[in-house]
């Protein structure tokens, strides 16, 4: 191992130490309710007066206002709210997709927003899967060669086969993106997502371009994946039947967050009302 840096990469040093876990911070009512019992041991991440402006031509555009959140380990919440309330700015600060205006935004006790491009890159490339609502998929490419895509510069990946057996789709490996249906597309594209076996899993409405049937059985594979690989799950969607499957649910309204509610019983995908 190479000697210890003088000052350690801010989010995730090739030679330091893994981060030690911070303990959470006193937090805001925005914040104060609703964490689970389970996932009281860990803050993954620590959001803290993050604010997010916009500038078109000279119109100011306020898109987060002063965000003060908590993700905890092995959770999955759901951020809800309408168009324009902020969710998938949030998201992408989150994910290290966009930097905020102002404000910390802390993963495993490593703040983010002071991170250069590089080291955004590696943290998402070893920590972050995302899946969006278009499945983004390369048509010349097999399920299988899709997901490989990721593998291949992945640290310790699952193997191609085996992220797409655990979504439901082992039979379905050597198809094209133009043989499979949208709800398969969307399969393949969260198989993608955690075969690097991420510690974060980012998801924009991801049934947004899907029917209530189909959307559920992407809601399950989601479901399974937190359950099952303790993949830290953040959903965000403009439909407030999907949040009975939260363990928490986070409220988003004009840039702020307007509401943090906990789920006494997570409610299965396929028991949920649309």
């Amino acid at each position: 191992m190479a000697g210890a840096r003088t000052s350690p990469d801010p989010v995730d040093g090739d030679d330091a130490p893994p981060p030690a876990r911070s303990a959470p911070e006193h937090r805001s009512p925005q914040t104060s309710d609703a964490v689970p019992d389970a996932a009281r041991r860990d803050a993954v991440f620590q959001v803290r007066g993050v604010t997010k402006v916009y500038r078109m031509g000279e119109v100011r555009v306020e898109a987060l206002r002063g965000v003060d959140l908590a993700l905890y380990a092995g959770e999955l919440a759901v951020l809800l709210g309408p168009s324009g309330s902020g969710k998938s700015t949030l998201l992408n600060i989150l994910g290290g997709l966009d930097t905020p205006t102002a404000g910390q935004v802390r993963y495993a006790g490593r703040d983010l927003a002071a991170a250069s491009d590089r080291e955004l890159t590696r943290y998402r490339r070893r920590h972050v899967g995302f899946v969006f609502q278009f499945y983004n998929l390369i048509p010349s490419l097999t399920a299988r060669e899709n997901v490989a895509v990721v593998t291949e510069i992945a640290r310790d990946p699952m193997p191609p086969a085996e992220a797409l057996d655990l979504v439901g789709l082992g039979a379905r490996l050597d198809h094209f993106p133009a043989q499979l249906s949208g709800g398969e597309q969307q399969r393949v594209a969260i198989a993608r997502a955690v075969a690097k076996r991420p510690d974060v899993l980012l998801c924009d409405e991801p049934t947004g371009a899907l029917d209530s049937a189909t959307g559920i059985v992407v809601l399950e594979v989601l479901e399974r994946v937190n359950r099952e690989l303790g993949t830290t799950t953040a959903v965000i969607t403009h439909n407030a039947g999907i949040a009975q499957m939260a363990d928490r649910v986070i409220v988003l309204a004009d840039g702020r967050i307007a509401e943090v509610r906990r789920n006494a019983i997570r409610v299965a995908p396929r028991e949920l009302s649309w």
